[in-house]
């Protein structure tokens, strides 16, 4: 189930190989669309733990894409970088990632941020959505919509129903 994470800040930083994303949010917040249309959040470093090199469907195998949207002096100035996001690492208030840019620039940017991770069940990728499923619904909120069919755990529709809405979190 296509799903992604949007993570806001105060501000953001795109230099030498670095995102520095200042002030950020305590929670992030993940959503997924059809069929699913569930939504909730987690506490952002509860997500950082998807780097986790010990998880073997981790963001550390298989880094995401990002869209970083930053606003300049005004609403009507925004800046927008394509990234891959590396090693994120907390300093106080501040969140950095070691980045591969794609496109984009973010210099002029001066307002709040904005940073949205897009790989989580992307076709063609190894990266396992039941293993970021299970890990965070243990430690966020969610819901879904009422006739959205509850995820399975990619394990199929004869499996039990788990991980979003009122369905208890997918087991190992």
């Amino acid at each position: 189930m296509p799903s992604l994470i949007v993570m806001n800040s105060q501000g953001a930083v795109l230099a030498d190989g670095q995102l520095t994303l200042k002030g950020i949010a305590g929670n992030s917040i993940v959503f997924a669309d059809r069929p699913v249309r569930s939504a909730g959040h987690a506490p952002t470093s509860v997500l950082l733990d998807e780097w986790n090199p010990d998880y073997p469907d981790s963001f550390y195998a298989d880094p995401p894409n990002a869209t970083v949207s930053v606003f300049g002096e005004s609403e009507k100035d925004v800046y927008d970088a394509v990234v891959v996001l590396k090693n994120p690492q907390m300093s106080g208030p501040d969140l950095t990632f070691d980045v591969d840019v794609l496109e984009g620039d973010l210099t002029g940017a001066t307002g709040a941020a904005a940073i949205f991770i897009d790989i989580i069940g992307r076709p063609l990728t190894p990266l396992s959505f039941a293993g970021v499923a299970r890990r965070t619904a243990l430690r966020g909120a969610f819901y879904s919509a009422g006739a959205a069919e509850p995820y399975y755990g990619g394990y199929g529709p004869y499996s039990e129903p788990c991980g979003y809405g009122s369905y208890p979190p997918c087991r190992d």
